[in-house]
């Protein structure tokens, strides 16, 4: 018997991590640390230190622009690509890095109970309505860009299988919602410390976007959906 045979090794924690999470927070992680080498001289040269803010006047959601779609009934690409490039985009390091640790332990939890497409749809759904949202509500809002909104619709979407899993077992579901709350209330304190803006609009709309993208993207939802109807 050889020596590996006689201590297996320990499985390293990401492999558990699904490949598709393991990818997005990555992309989110690598970009940041381009802007972060740009702005401290490492790469790029002396052009390098506007990096981060070009990438936020190219990519981050545009308020503006979405009323103006609105207003007009066009549709530009430009425009519309805004709603998934954001959440890429970051005002510093801790900022990104928090973002990425996020997604990739909330997505690490829904991916095993929901396939890796599935956390994606939750992931860029959630990012999406949440800036929808939140440019209808402050049409003249600054704008708004970070991972935030994605990461609580992941947060929707481990709220729905604990919701789940809660009502499986014939106990109060309404505990599932502690984290989303314990969250709400932090961001709270924190905004009437420091004067925090209105984006906190685009992160609970993630969440309610991610909760209820959750109901048709978890395995047998349409079928769970379709049930209840009927039973109307």
């Amino acid at each position: 018997m050889t020596d590996d045979e006689d201590h297996p090794r320990e499985p390293s924690p990401f492999n558990a991590v699904p490949p598709l999470v393991a990818v997005l927070a990555l992309a989110i992680f690598a970009i940041e640390c381009v802007f972060a080498m740009g702005t401290n001289g490492m790469i790029g040269g002396p052009q390098a230190v506007g990096w981060r803010a070009e990438a936020i006047q190219s990519f981050a959601f545009s308020n503006r622009a979405q009323a103006w779609m609105v207003e007009n009934s066009a549709f530009r690409p430009e425009f519309l690509w805004r709603y998934v490039t954001y959440p890429f985009v970051h005002a510093n390091f801790i900022h990104a890095c928090f973002a990425a640790v996020m997604v990739l332990a909330l997505g690490k939890f829904v991916a095993e109970r929901m396939p890796g497409w599935a956390v994606l749809g939750v992931f860029f759904g959630a990012s999406i309505l949440g800036a929808l949202v939140y440019g209808l509500l402050f049409p003249e809002g600054p704008g708004y860009y970070g991972a935030y909104p994605g990461v609580y619709g992941l947060i929707g979407g481990f709220t729905y299988l604990v919701w789940l899993r809660l009502g499986q077992m014939g106990e109060n579901q309404i505990r599932a919602f502690t984290m989303i709350g314990f969250l709400l209330a932090i961001q709270l304190v924190f905004g009437l410390m420091y004067g925090g803006g209105s984006g906190w609009v685009a992160d609970v709309a993630g969440f309610a976007a991610g909760f209820g993208l959750s109901f048709m993207l978890a395995p047998g939802g349409w079928a769970k959906i379709r049930a209840r109807l009927r039973q109307r």
